[in-house]
């Protein structure tokens, strides 16, 4: 099994993470996102993944994209230990938060988003980081309230085990911070978060931890 990864890619990190928890052996091939105009660019990297980005898992002969779709494919091959819950009604809500997360929160602060800001419609540092902060707010306070409705508003999103919507929280966190956001309005998630950085799976597989880390 092979990774490709970039440290600080959010939507990679999730997938180190259920890898890490589920104890699956694999390697890792760093996919640089901005030397040379981003080696997701290449001719070879889209070989892998024609719609040149991160993360990508291949396995068996076969290549997977997209970070929930890798991880759902891990838990299927690999159930345990879950990182869904056993009840349909569980399953849907914890898919609903990581999907907030993954779908609503994180495409509007990626790289490409970003650099089209930056580039076609000539925005500025000032009014990029802030197009950042407001959608991450946006879907934390979403997220905030939906932790304190499924979860005891200390360790886990859901329940009383790590789940899908961990994985997602985490990176998102991290990028919350390195933009600059008052994440007190979030106590929920910021005490969470402050639990599952504790764990293994999440602290060995951070940015700074990685080969390719700068």
């Amino acid at each position: 099994m092979k990774l490709f990864s970039y440290w600080r890619s959010s939507a990679a990190w999730r997938v180190r993470i259920a890898l890490s928890w589920k104890g699956i052996p694999h390697g890792t091939v760093p996919v640089h996102l901005i030397r040379a105009g981003g080696q997701q660019h290449s001719e070879s990297y889209h070989e892998v993944n024609p719609q040149q980005r991160v993360p990508a898992l291949e396995d068996e002969g076969r290549v997977y994209a997209q970070s929930l779709a890798i991880i759902e494919y891990l838990e299927e091959k690999h159930p345990e230990p879950p990182l869904l819950p056993v009840d349909f009604a569980g399953r849907a809500i914890v898919r609903q938060m990581a999907l907030l997360v993954a779908c609503e929160i994180h495409p509007l602060q990626n790289l490409a988003v970003l650099n089209y800001l930056r580039g076609p419609l000539a925005q500025g540092d000032g009014p990029v980081a802030e197009w950042v902060r407001h959608w991450i707010g946006q879907g934390f306070t979403a997220l905030e309230e939906l932790a304190r409705r499924h979860g005891d508003g200390t360790r886990y999103l859901h329940g009383g085990a790590v789940s899908m919507a961990d994985l997602c929280l985490v990176p998102m966190m991290y990028n919350a911070r390195r933009h600059h956001l008052d994440i007190r309005p979030f106590p929920a998630l910021a005490a969470i978060d402050a639990h599952l950085v504790t764990l293994p799976a999440f602290s060995t597989t951070r940015p700074e931890a990685q080969a390719d880390a700068e």
